[in-house]
């Protein structure tokens, strides 16, 4: 196994700012108490793994929708989705997934597809967590319609630390599943919308990986009652 790829992790381009404005601060820190450069240190390192950008394997199977974060399934619930995604006005599933300030905040598209619709929103930035975060948070509604006609929603929210939401589509644009669409910065959420009459197969608490992870099979009804194998 080689090391130097587990610990050189590839950082995105976006963080690249961060990075050398918090090595900037540990230097002067250091200057004035040599400790302090240190705990700056630390911090850069920090700031350098938030905006890691490692290499994912996609599935290669048509129909799958694959988790757009890196973090935890925190709801699955039958909601109606935002107006403005042209989802339509009856319930659909959505899923969650919540990702720390620890976790890679490279958000990467569910499904291949074209961009329908990109709306920006801002609002507040309650806790990502939370339930009511989908209406009121600061957030960016994309929608993608594959090649069989289904539509499927993602939406990135801000959190209590996220201030910044980065999208890299806009409408018409054709993405492979597992494209690195966006990013959102310290700390925040993702919605996915699936369309009607599909059953998620994850369940909450369950870890995701972003381009890996599998949330639903498009056309696969039979909601799972038990862990997925």
């Amino acid at each position: 196994m080689n090391m130097l790829k587990i610990v050189a992790v590839p950082m995105h381009k976006e963080g690249r700012k961060f990075v050398a404005i918090f090595a900037a601060i540990a230097i002067v820190l250091g200057l004035l108490w040599e400790p302090l450069f240190w705990l700056g240190a630390g911090v850069t390192v920090w700031c350098y793994y938030f905006f890691r950008d490692p290499v994912r394997i996609i599935p290669q199977v048509d129909d799958l929708v694959i988790s757009p974060a890196d973090g935890v399934v925190s709801l699955i619930e039958e909601v109606i989705p935002p107006a403005d995604m042209g989802l339509g006005d009856a319930p659909l599933t959505r899923v969650s997934v919540f990702m720390n300030v620890f976790n890679c905040h490279v958000n990467r598209a569910p499904v291949a597809g074209t961009v329908t619709s990109v709306v920006y929103h801002h609002g507040k930035f309650l806790n990502a967590s939370l339930d009511k975060a989908s209406i009121h948070n600061e957030r960016n509604s994309v929608t993608i319609e594959t090649a069989s006609g289904a539509r499927i929603g993602v939406v990135q929210i801000a959190g209590l630390v996220a201030r910044r939401i980065v999208c890299f589509v806009k409408e018409g644009d054709v993405m492979d599943a597992g494209f690195r669409f966006g990013l959102i910065r310290f700390g925040s959420r993702l919605d996915v919308y699936l369309p009607e009459g599909t059953a998620p197969l994850v369940m909450v608490g369950q870890t995701a990986v972003a381009g890996e992870t599998i949330l639903a099979e498009l056309g696969a009804d039979a909601r799972r009652t038990g862990r997925p194998e």
